[in-house]
């Protein structure tokens, strides 16, 4: 398979201005989901963020909406398995699925949050992209191919967003660009594109905004 995987460019001015009017309409938690009956009607344009427990999720959601406490941290992997929405404008939402890597979980609660997430995936027309957030100091891991393979079989289009970029070198960064992007190769459900984010410095934040704004 013969993929180019490139880093998004950010977008011109117009564009960001697109994604800085979509985010300024604001954001609200609207509820958590622990059952597929719990679902919100699929009337909005979709997109989901997910990552391994500690990724760096939920800042990056604040960090896009602007609201410093919109989305929770914890640093207990799997203490919640809900997801959660979160309306942005009138017209998309933004979904919050808890880290995966459930070390200190009961197994029938992994079970259970792993049944929600597949079903959540295969069955939800509205979503349009997940956002599979990666650690910039590590890379893909063990644990990102899973979901990977996951995302391909529920034939979901998937975007990679390197998280925590300011804390690595350049060059560290680069090479695990590199590894990742090696990894993508095998997935054909990979969009061919990867951000390059910082939510503490603020880089790639407009840019993101920019490609969830302009996704039809």
């Amino acid at each position: 398979m013969d993929m180019r995987f490139t880093i998004t460019e950010r977008p011109d001015y117009a564009e960001r201005d697109i994604g800085r009017k979509l985010f300024a309409g604001g954001a609200d938690f609207l509820k958590g989901v622990v059952a597929m009956d719990g679902m919100p009607p699929s009337d909005r344009l979709e997109v989901c963020f997910a990552g391994r427990s500690n990724v760096g999720k939920s800042s990056l959601i604040n960090a896009l909406t602007g609201r410093k406490a919109l989305a929770r941290t914890s640093n207990t992997p799997g203490r919640t398995q809900e997801i959660n929405f979160f309306t942005l404008g009138e017209k998309h939402y933004l979904v919050d699925v808890p880290g995966y890597g459930f070390a200190n979980a009961p197994k029938p609660i992994v079970e259970k949050w792993q049944r929600l997430l597949k079903a959540y995936l295969s069955g939800r027309q509205s979503l349009r992209r997940v956002f599979l957030l990666i650690d910039a100091r590590h890379g893909a891991k063990a644990v990102d191919e899973e979901i990977m393979q996951l995302l391909g079989r529920s034939a979901v289009t998937f975007q990679v967003i390197m998280t925590k970029c300011d804390k690595p070198s350049k060059d560290e960064v680069a090479k695990s660009v590199e590894k990742t992007m090696k990894v993508l190769e095998k997935h054909p459900a990979a969009f061919p594109e990867i951000i390059l984010t910082s939510s503490e410095k603020g880089d790639g934040i407009d840019t993101l905004r920019s490609v969830i704004a302009t996704m039809v």
